[in-house]
């Protein structure tokens, strides 16, 4: 017992005599080593709650979130590329009518009561809702006054949505909401959608689809803008998409960030054809009449975040918008009761777009060139 007695009392002397050793140089070398580690670790932590807050912290000094920084650079190479930078008006004054998957207005880059006329054809709900999120994208490419920042921001916002949770529609619902833009005033109505178009030129049956609704529109003084469709490459079949082929449509194909074709966009067929059949088209209508931002585009979604992606759709929205600033900038344009505002902006459009290097004419992917803004704005002066 008395060994176990020692042997216990020597353990603990000798625990006590290393620690009193330990007290030397090397300890006060190894406390200043955990000081100094303390100090590195705390200007760290206070970095990052510095970087966290930029993140969370918006400029209002709610909680907010912000997009990545692939977004926040592709939005700036796009404005570029557009010739957005400087562009002082807003679309104030000028009505827009979307046609999509509706809208999730709750978004922090939305401004309150960004919409100002809304209608669910596809369930009928009196409030606005995206269950998909493609229309919330697209609608945000325009009015967003935030992180994005829109092309015309102060239009009047209309929104029919036509296209279920799954994205696709009913042709009579499609047709149904142009109507129902047409019958509220909408200067333009924006179709980021499209389908096959028919095997006919001419409808022989009773319902009316998207293409014939669109001319009527058009008819009407509206400026109808459409989407030329994304089975470019190995999956075309051989012509952009309806209503988009439409003769007084503007359709619009897409580009990369560098300013070339997406490989994405369709081609458009304006040489004509026997089966389906398809009439030769002639300057100005031929099909697609210019190209914008389709690849890596940001936009916000249905979720309140950000995201990019690829489309034609969001290329219709880029013209939809540089649209809304002309008629903004020449209001004679919206008090047109036929289709003569349409004539005279597709030859603007002719005339103000960027072509390829080396291209002449309309080219089947380009069109006859790139959207380039301030070149459009200029024209109506």
């Amino acid at each position: 017992m008395d060994e176990i007695a020692e042997l216990n009392s020597g353990d603990l002397e000798t625990d006590e005599v290393f620690i009193a050793e330990f007290s030397s140089s090397e300890d006060e070398n190894f406390a200043f080593a955990q000081r100094f580690i303390a100090v590195c670790v705390g200007i760290l932590l206070v970095c990052s709650m510095v970087y966290l807050g930029s993140i969370l912290i918006g400029n209002d000094g709610l909680v907010s979130y912000r997009p990545s920084a692939q977004a926040l650079e592709s939005q700036e190479i796009y404005s570029q590329l557009i010739d957005f930078e400087g562009v002082s008006l807003d679309g104030s004054g000028v009505t827009v009518c979307i046609v999509d998957s509706g809208i999730t207005a709750e978004h922090q880059d939305l401004k309150p009561g960004t919409v100002s006329k809304w209608k669910d054809f596809v369930d009928n709900r009196e409030s606005p809702y995206d269950d998909h999120g493609h229309g919330t994208s697209m609608a945000g490419i325009l009015v967003t006054d935030g992180w994005m920042k829109g092309i015309a921001p102060k239009v009047e916002l209309f929104v029919a949505k036509a296209l279920s949770s799954n994205g696709s529609g009913d042709e009579q619902d499609v047709a149904d909401a142009i109507d129902w833009c047409v019958n509220n005033d909408a200067d333009i109505i924006s179709l980021s959608l499209g389908g096959a178009p028919d095997l006919l030129p001419f409808n022989i049956g009773s319902n009316r689809g998207s293409d014939e609704a669109s001319s009527d529109a058009i008819d009407q003084g509206i400026i109808v803008i459409a989407a030329a469709g994304n089975d470019g490459g190995d999956n075309d079949d051989g012509d952009v998409s309806s209503p988009c082929s439409e003769r007084l449509v503007i359709c619009v194909g897409g580009v990369q960030q560098n300013g070339e074709h997406w490989y994405g966009s369709s081609t458009g067929d304006n040489n004509g054809r026997l089966f389906p059949v398809l009439l030769p088209r002639a300057d100005p209508h031929k099909k697609p009449e210019l190209v914008a931002p389709a690849q890596n585009v940001p936009v916000i979604n249905n979720e309140g975040t950000w995201s990019v992606v690829d489309g034609t759709s969001a290329a219709t929205v880029y013209v939809t918008g540089a649209i809304a600033l002309l008629l903004q900038e020449n209001p004679v344009l919206m008090e047109a009761t036929s289709s003569t505002n349409s004539e005279q902006i597709k030859d603007w459009i002719e005339q103000s777009v960027q072509p390829m290097d080396g291209q002449v004419g309309h080219d089947d992917d380009y069109g006859y060139g790139l959207l380039k803004i301030q070149a459009l704005l200029e024209q109506a002066e």
